[in-house]
């Protein structure tokens, strides 16, 4: 077993950045991306209360559904696709490996 996992960001259509992300710290993906500098606000610090770490995940392992207060988030904001997430939901862990998130538009 590994203590890293690779997470690709599609940043433009055939265009994904590789991120690696430490299984071994209790990161959030919000956290993981944030440090690799992309732009994510998460004004309510991660507690599924803003929507501003909204991701689309396009491929990869199943991920645990979401919470109904994640739900209710993601039901709120402007735009919501089938694979719609909040990154500081979806926690670090050796299955999320190959795991490839789009950053949704800010519209707050």
């Amino acid at each position: 077993m590994t203590d890293e996992v690779r997470v690709y960001v599609e940043e433009a259509p055939s265009q994904r950045r590789e991120v690696v992300a430490p299984t071994d710290m209790a990161l959030s993906l919000m956290e993981v991306l944030k440090a690799s500098g992309y732009d994510i606000q998460a004004t309510c610090g991660g507690m599924a209360l803003c929507g501003t770490c909204h991701v689309e995940v396009l491929a990869g392992p199943a991920l645990d559904e979401p919470s109904d207060d994640e739900l209710a988030m993601l039901e709120s904001l402007p735009i919501m696709t089938q694979g719609s997430r909040l990154s500081c939901q979806i926690r670090i862990t050796n299955r999320l490996d190959g795991l490839v998130v789009r950053l949704m538009p800010q519209t707050t």
